[in-house]
């Protein structure tokens, strides 16, 4: 006969080979629960990356507003994309959904430099040659006009620099700036024309944060001066004022829009956005903006009886990282400027209709195009002259990326900035 003790050690073994078979019953269970799980995140996450090349990849229109297509037809492949007018780019969302499980991308898309059309400097011929003093340096490729480029004696200082002059290659360039793309011309055209109806208090506002998933954020301070001050204002923003707005230090902005007639940036900003004015756009000193920023003046309307001359003005030592640009599509009398302070260096392009006036160790690490340059002493106007200016087209960098309305834009577009993930 068997022990009594046996039956319980039975007993035991049993129950342990029950739960470990319960466990193995139920760590496969979860275990099926997590891969369909990670099966559906990965097919999750190729529909959303099938989602982005395909806005990436054309110009359909029809992305403009919110779009639903499957893109296999096998029913649980469902994208939703959009693709909306954003300053100089273009702001793309990609969300892919099945059953409850979704994901979503908001992104900015810009274009590669079309290295056919890239220079250090383009200067439109009219028919005086480019002098250099002191310790200017040109970098890269150059379009001048024939009457050629030389050097030359101011403010008893002569030309500092490498004997070559230019070093890269000199073409010559024509009377007239490339010129800029009429369909984003339009856009922004388009939405300064436009009635929004947004709020008209901000000063309540310590911060405010906008997804691009949903409809843009608009403010309208008409004709009353705005003061931005002690706030954060990121994503999906645009500012409107018919006067001007004051951007102070002690405010943050990311990635917003702004339009007003004339803009004042206090010394020490730092942050990222767009500005656009009608008339002006200062900065004072020590402002640093950082990629990708743009500073642009925008006139599509007659000039008046006594116009008024469009200026962008970087203060001393401001640093910015993007694209400063002007444009008035009826010239006046004036032409607009971009006026330039001392130690300001600027990554990425310079463009203006008229002129761009530096004073002491300018650089712009990128490219420049305009029509005329002027320095100015004490004593004397000087029209096409670089002193103590450095255009390095080499140094900026190769993933650098630009907005399709300047001249230098190719045709292939990229991911700018993953502004949302999830």
């Amino acid at each position: 006969m068997l022990k009594a003790s046996a039956m319980y050690i039975v007993i035991v073994i049993a129950l342990v080979i029950g739960l470990l078979c319960s466990s193995l019953i139920v760590a496969a269970f979860f275990y099926r629960i997590e891969y369909q799980k990670k099966f559906r995140y990965d097919q999750l996450d190729n529909n959303l990356n099938s989602g982005i090349n395909i806005l990436l990849a054309g110009n359909d229109t029809s992305y403009s507003s919110a779009r639903t297509i499957s893109l296999f037809n096998n029913g649980a492949d469902s994208v939703t994309l959009k693709r909306i007018f954003w300053g100089m780019y273009d702001i793309g969302t990609s969300v892919t959904f099945i059953q409850k499980d979704s994901l979503y991308k908001t992104f900015s898309i810009a274009y590669n430099i079309d290295s056919t059309k890239w220079a250090a400097l383009y200067l439109i011929d009219e028919e005086r040659p480019v002098s250099l003093s002191g310790k200017t340096a040109i970098i890269g490729d150059v379009y001048i006009p024939k009457a050629g480029i030389t050097t030359a004696y101011v403010d008893n200082k002569a030309y500092q620099g490498d004997k070559r002059l230019v070093i890269g290659k000199k073409y010559n360039s024509n009377k007239t700036l490339p010129l800029l793309s009429e369909d984003r011309l339009a856009q922004f055209q388009q939405l300064i024309n436009a009635n929004h109806s947004g709020d008209s208090l901000l000063n309540h506002i310590d911060s405010l944060k906008q997804s691009f998933l949903l409809p843009a954020k608009y403010f309208n301070f008409k004709k009353k001066v705005q003061t931005l001050s002690n706030m954060n204002l990121s994503g999906n923003i645009i500012l409107f004022s018919d006067t001007t707005i004051n951007v102070d230090s002690t405010a943050s902005l990311n990635n917003i829009i702004v339009f007003a007639k004339s803009i004042h940036i206090k010394s020490g900003f730092h942050g990222n956005a767009q500005f656009f004015a009608k008339d002006t756009i200062k900065a004072d000193s020590n402002c640093r903006f950082t990629y990708p920023s743009c500073f642009g003046i925008l006139r599509f309307d007659k000039p008046g009886i006594v116009p008024a001359q469009e200026t962008i003005y970087l203060g001393n030592h401001t640093i910015l990282s993007g694209i400063l640009f002007n444009y008035e599509k009826i010239e006046s009398s004036l032409k607009p400027m971009i006026d330039l302070g001392k130690g300001v260096k600027i990554t990425g392009q310079v463009y203006s209709q008229g002129i761009i006036r530096t004073k002491d160790s300018v650089e712009v690490d990128g490219s420049v195009f305009t029509s005329q340059f002027l320095y100015q002493n004490s004593f004397t106007l000087f029209q096409n002259y670089l002193i103590n200016v450095t255009m390095n087209s080499k140094a900026l960098s190769p993933y650098y990326l630009t907005g399709d309305l300047t001249p230098v834009a190719g045709k292939k577009k990229k991911v700018l900035q993953w502004l949302e993930i999830r």
